[in-house]
């Protein structure tokens, strides 16, 4: 997504070149859009991408090396800094055509991160460094309890009580991810919860 918003920041300088990568990318996101709609998963999905998607992705790299060529970009230049941008993550950006549970871009996790800078002057009265830090780690916890589809209050209220005695060997399990396949169907409740299901029943 970064990758796209540098060259569409580049568009104005270099019209007619920005429109043909634009376009390739274009047609990467209705692969992606094949894709979904015929419910690929797994090696029919990684398939397909390097079918169809591959091809594209090559030729955006292609075109970047061709731009390189150029003598009329400054390292100035709004698409030498594109260029700079996307060539230093190749590999990165290429992840998602040999992993089919990698999504093509990060537009879910931007989404799901965005409160954060929305909030940011709520964020100022943290009163220190630390203060700030903690609730960026809260953050960035809650908004991956909702990618996996885990209510935050169930989740932090059970790895808090449950931190206390988990062995640090295995620490990894409290991240969302892996607290939901071992410990989400029989989460640590809270005092006030035991309590208020107690008198309901």
């Amino acid at each position: 997504m970064h990758s796209r918003r540098y060259l569409v920041n580049a568009q104005d300088s270099s019209p007619t070149e920005i429109e043909q990568a634009l376009g390739l990318i274009g047609q990467l996101y209705q692969g992606e859009k094949v894709i979904q709609e015929t419910q690929l998963t797994g090696e029919k999905k990684r398939a397909y991408r390097l079918e169809h998607s591959k091809p594209k992705v090559d030729a955006v790299f292609e075109w970047l090396d061709e731009q390189c060529q150029r003598t009329d970009l400054t390292p100035k230049h709004p698409l030498t800094k594109a260029i700079k941008y996307i060539k230093t993550r190749e590999t990165e950006l290429r992840v998602f055509l040999e992993d089919p549970d990698v999504p093509m871009d990060t537009n879910h996790l931007e989404r799901e991160i965005r409160p954060i800078p929305m909030g940011k002057k709520n964020w100022m009265f943290c009163w220190t460094e630390l203060g700030a830090e903690h609730v960026g780690l809260i953050q960035s916890l809650i908004s991956t309890c909702k990618l996996h589809d885990i209510n935050p209050h169930t989740y932090l209220t059970d790895v808090l009580q449950r931190v206390s005695h988990h062995p640090m060997s295995r620490v990894e399990e409290l991240t969302p991810r892996l607290w939901k396949e071992k410990f989400a169907d029989d989460p640590m409740r809270s005092v006030l919860y035991k309590a208020v299901n107690t008198i309901t029943e």
